[in-house]
């Protein structure tokens, strides 16, 4: 059984070649992107990137500021009234990186080949990733109250809601999904770092009618906990996607594009 925080948070290269995009991709040794059977680099869409934007916003529920990252697909103006997708984090990524993993431009060529329009948002976890921490600080709250009404603020609508969340950000987004069901409107779950003792295992009744899809590479040590978790699940994600890969960028981003069609369809 893999150990969740010595995989993520350890000296694990892939994790550091998964989650650090792809500068960290470029830098990593050949010897290294062999060993983990993969291609020179993880796919990122030629489409032009619309507009982007990081601020810092001040969080009660943080205690702190943080970054929040908005991605409006080009075309779309400031994206004034457009519905959102939710970003949540892995372990080793922050909101000041979706730009460099390419994440605007995924927005754009998403749109581009008959989604919905949608703007991407997000925001950092904390100490505890997304889960409370003992300084009192609350990344759920965070995401259930106050990103919400940042949203609207914005311009958009921050009460049509989708979520998009892998690795680490997949747990704690399951952990948020089974107490706030209704925060959105479906869920896509890459990835998302279980192991068996994990709490979401005994609560998957409280995911009944919500929409769910799993992506997941064979080759990744949370496989078997994923694959369990959907087993046990009150009803039949509407997508469940065990395909060849491992725990990095590279097999995320060649299924961000049909979750983000599939989540941008919700909205």
């Amino acid at each position: 059984m893999v150990d969740r925080r010595t995989f993520l948070m350890g000296g694990a290269g892939v994790v550091a070649l998964g989650a650090a995009g792809a500068a960290g991709w470029d830098l990593a040794p050949e010897r290294a992107k062999r060993m983990l059977g993969a291609g020179p680099d993880p796919y990122i869409p030629k489409a032009p990137e619309g507009r982007v934007r990081l601020e810092r916003v001040h969080s009660v529920a943080m205690r702190a500021e943080v970054d929040l990252f908005t991605a409006v697909p080009a075309g779309h103006g400031d994206g004034a009234g457009l519905p959102v997708v939710v970003v949540m984090h892995g372990a080793s990524a922050t909101a000041a990186r979706f730009r460099e993993f390419g994440l605007a431009r995924f927005v754009t060529e998403a749109v581009r080949r008959g989604a919905p329009p949608f703007v991407l948002a997000g925001t950092d976890d904390g100490p505890n990733g997304w889960l409370p921490d003992v300084t009192g600080a609350d990344p759920r709250r965070m995401v259930t109250e106050e990103l919400p009404r940042w949203l609207d603020a914005r311009g958009f609508d921050g009460g049509r809601r989708s979520l998009w969340a892998w690795s680490r950000g997949g747990y704690g987004a399951l952990r948020l999904l089974e107490q706030h069901p209704r925060f959105v409107r479906a869920a896509a779950l890459f990835s998302p770092a279980l192991i068996r003792s994990d709490p979401v295992f005994d609560a998957e009744r409280a995911l009944a009618g919500l929409p769910l899809g799993f992506w997941c590479g064979t080759s990744d040590p949370f496989y078997d906990a994923v694959r369990a978790f959907v087993a046990g699940l009150p009803e039949v994600p509407e997508v469940a996607t065990f395909a060849p890969g491992a725990h990095t960028r590279l097999f995320w981003n060649d299924h961000t594009l049909a979750a983000f069609r599939w989540l941008a369809g919700s909205l």
